[in-house]
């Protein structure tokens, strides 16, 4: 049995496969309340608030808080490009002019920790989080990130799977299935025609467990229609599933959950993440998801994504996950990890957002920030 801990402290045929492989033996257990360091739990993902859930008409400097929309779309002129099957593009990271970080830095000049925050953390490319239901804005929210990335490549999360973090921290999400499928579609809609990385649903595979086998199955069907709504609006959009992390699942048992979403065809995904909102060092990662990656099958070029964003002195002893003391920054975003089947090392979790105990679950904390960029 192992640790189960994965994304972020939040807002907040498949059948007969997904039976054989889930027998809810409980060994990832949903993600607990964020009181106190679980035992064999997830962790809750705790992504920065959502983009405002009003029309996005961001300004230049600052959108909402989390997912982090952009200036008001340009309808692209361009044929939409046709998807490559290499690893994305060398092409530099996008990073957003609206966040948490950023706002605290603007609005603490005089602060000692600023420098250092703002250019070991405030500075970094990350990933803007939609953790919020508001069908009738998320697609201008997320054109409005797309959409300002110019040569750029952005990461954005979809968050908003029904009975999301299986009612712990992160709990949330678009009421049913079907309101789901209906809200991806309105999300792929703002995907535009560029180069985009797309972590769909953190914890959604992983932390599936916790509902009962038919649930899992109609999640599973629910993720596979995501990734090929996804890619269908924009060929160029590169979409990775929930891998969790090395240590939580095996990776065969993962792969079987992730070949059930349909992780393991190309209409749908291009590969895997790992790591999101977790400590585990890369190196253990990058092996884990290779692992993953040989049991998957599927095409030669399906890759993976590691978080990197909080795993520069890898995990805490024991079961601690809630911002454990001593952790430090990872790897720097990149594009290049010089990795077989590392497509890139991403800052998913946003660092200095809270998991729930230095602060509310999914704000910023100068201090933890200033903790995590000290050498």
């Amino acid at each position: 049995m192992v640790a189960a801990a994965s994304v972020v402290a939040a807002v907040g045929a498949v059948a007969g496969l997904v039976s054989a492989l889930d027998e809810g033996d409980g060994e990832d257990r949903a993600r607990p309340r964020v009181t106190k360091s679980p035992t064999f739990a997830p962790l809750p993902a705790v992504p920065t608030p959502s983009a405002s859930e009003s029309p996005a008409k961001p300004s230049p400097s600052k959108s909402s808080a989390a997912p982090r929309p952009k200036p008001t779309p340009k309808p692209s002129a361009q044929r939409p490009k046709k998807r490559s099957t290499a690893a994305p593009a060398a092409g530099a990271l996008y990073r957003h002019g609206d966040s948490q970080v950023l706002d605290w830095v603007r609005a603490h000049r005089g602060d000692p920790r600023r420098p250092l925050i703002e250019s070991r953390i405030a500075a970094r490319p990350a990933a803007v989080w939609f953790a919020d239901y508001a069908p009738q804005t998320i697609t201008s929210r997320v054109r409005a990130v797309t959409s300002s990335a110019g040569d750029r490549v952005p990461v954005v999360v979809p968050y908003a799977i029904p009975d999301r973090d299986c009612g712990g921290a992160s709990e949330g999400g678009a009421p049913d299935l079907a309101a789901y499928d209906a809200w991806i579609g309105k999300f792929a809609a703002g995907l535009g025609s560029g180069e985009v990385i797309v972590i769909l649903e953190p914890d959604s595979i992983a932390q599936s467990a916790c509902l009962p086998a038919k649930q899992r199955t109609a999640r599973y069907a629910a993720l596979a229609r995501a990734g090929r709504t996804l890619k269908a609006a924009n060929p160029a959009a590169r979409v990775y599933y929930d891998a969790g992390h090395s240590g939580w699942n095996a990776a065969a048992k993962q792969a079987g959950r992730l070949r059930a979403a349909g992780a393991a065809s190309s209409a749908s995904s291009d590969g895997v993440f790992t790591n999101v909102s977790n400590f585990h060092r890369t190196a253990d990662e990058a092996a884990y998801a290779r692992e993953v990656l040989a049991a998957l099958g599927g095409p030669a070029g399906l890759g993976a994504v590691i978080d990197t964003s909080r795993n520069g002195n890898g995990a805490p002893a024991g079961d601690e996950w809630c911002d454990p003391a001593g952790r430090k920054l990872g790897q720097s975003p990149t594009l290049r990890t010089g990795e077989s089947r590392v497509d890139a090392y991403l800052w998913i979790k946003l660092p200095g957002e809270s998991d729930g105990c230095r602060g509310e679950p999914g704000t910023f904390s100068p201090g933890y920030a200033y903790d995590l960029a000290r050498d």
